[in-house]
């Protein structure tokens, strides 16, 4: 299993657009592109000192080929579509992949 970990952050007054963005219009696109050995996304969101607010997606694959296959060759650019790009006052350029070693649940 992959892990695809991205952040993003914006301004206090524009955090509660964007997560409604990603809930309603991003994750829905995202899961409607029906790519094999997509599992799921996780959203993580929290304030900073300095006001601003980072989120955090972790999205799940079963291979790096099915990373390959939702975001293409260049699968280490990260997947902003430009509708987020308006809300988000900074992002990251790429995305970092981890293998999965371990995945306890209690």
């Amino acid at each position: 299993m992959i892990e695809r970990v991205w952040c993003g952050w914006t301004t206090a007054g524009n955090a509660a657009a964007y997560e409604a963005l990603l809930r309603e219009q991003i994750f829905p696109g995202i899961a409607a592109k029906g790519v094999g050995g997509y599992t799921g996304i996780r959203l993580l969101r929290r304030e900073l000192p300095s006001g601003e607010i980072e989120f955090m997606t972790i999205m799940s694959f079963d291979s790096l080929d099915a990373v390959r296959a939702f975001a293409g060759d260049d699968y280490q650019r990260a997947y902003v579509p430009q509708a987020a790009r308006q809300v988000l006052a900074r992002f990251d350029e790429t995305s970092t992949h981890y293998e999965v070693r371990e995945h306890l649940t209690y």
